[in-house]
């Protein structure tokens, strides 16, 4: 891998992250687009997956601070706050222990599936443009898992994890800043989970990234966790104003463009 790929996949990581383009969809696209073999690239993955955590910490330091704290001190508000990221990630951790090796057999460069999951994306996003809440509620406990499915079914390469949390929220009636903020602070859980996984791959089996340099280490490190930190702030004012049909355009875009080409 050389930097100028880890710089692209990098930035692919931290910008579809956040926005509701789906990162494991564009990630795939851009593997397929380098034929970077998915071998290859295992301690890069946990390397763009920690930038992106860690720019999500930084935007969100006073929310997870207050929650921490106020966790704690056994506060009913935060403990029923952290009941209900539990049981949005109990979905995912489902997913991946009962499911974990089929998954991992989607992530081949498989171009077609990726084109058919962002039409799903799209549609999703496309259904919060009829959405019209007089007054948004904050997150139930119910919700909490439904989202929580939302996030389990967007493992799948094409489907925007934001994109389908937030979605699903807002068709649940879901305030606009109250699922923002719930779907970037569950995510976290998975995230750093997933991170720590492949660290225990690698250390496992070090050999299959031999190849990779440290200036494509620091490049995809450095690309992944500055444009994370623009996109999630970016995500957060685009959701409040109402923009993400624009998002569903360009999924629509995107997956069809795919499909034909693969």
């Amino acid at each position: 891998m050389t930097w100028l790929e880890a710089l692209v996949l990098g930035l692919l990581q931290g910008l579809t992250e956040f926005l509701p383009v789906s990162s494991s969809g564009h990630i795939e696209l851009g593997k397929a687009l380098f034929d970077v073999q998915t071998t290859d690239n295992l301690l890069f993955s946990i390397v763009v997956h920690a930038a992106t955590a860690l720019s999500t910490v930084i935007i969100f330091r006073k929310d997870i601070g207050s929650l921490l704290t106020n966790t704690l001190r056994l506060k009913p508000d935060a403990l029923q706050y952290a009941g209900k990221i539990i049981i949005s990630v109990v979905p995912v951790i489902a997913v991946y222990f009962l499911l974990a090796d089929h998954i991992e057999a989607l992530f081949n460069k498989n171009i077609l599936l990726v084109g058919c999951m962002l039409l799903v994306t799209a549609l999703l996003l496309s259904f919060t443009y009829f959405v019209r809440h007089k007054e948004g509620k904050p997150v139930s406990y119910a919700q909490a898992f439904i989202i929580g499915v939302a996030q389990a079914i967007a493992v799948l390469p094409g489907i925007s994890r934001s994109g389908a949390t937030i979605a699903t929220g807002l068709m649940l009636g879901v305030d606009k800043d109250s699922i923002t903020r719930f779907s970037f602070l569950m995510v976290l859980i998975p995230i750093f989970g997933a991170t720590l996984l492949e660290v225990k791959d690698y250390f496992e089996n070090p050999n299959v990234v031999s190849g990779i340099s440290s200036t494509a280490l620091v490049t995809g490190f450095l690309a992944a966790f500055i444009s994370g930190l623009i996109a999630c702030q970016l995500m957060i004012r685009i959701v409040r104003r109402g923009k993400l049909i624009w998002f569903a355009v360009y999924c629509l875009v995107v997956g069809l463009i795919a499909i034909v080409v693969s």
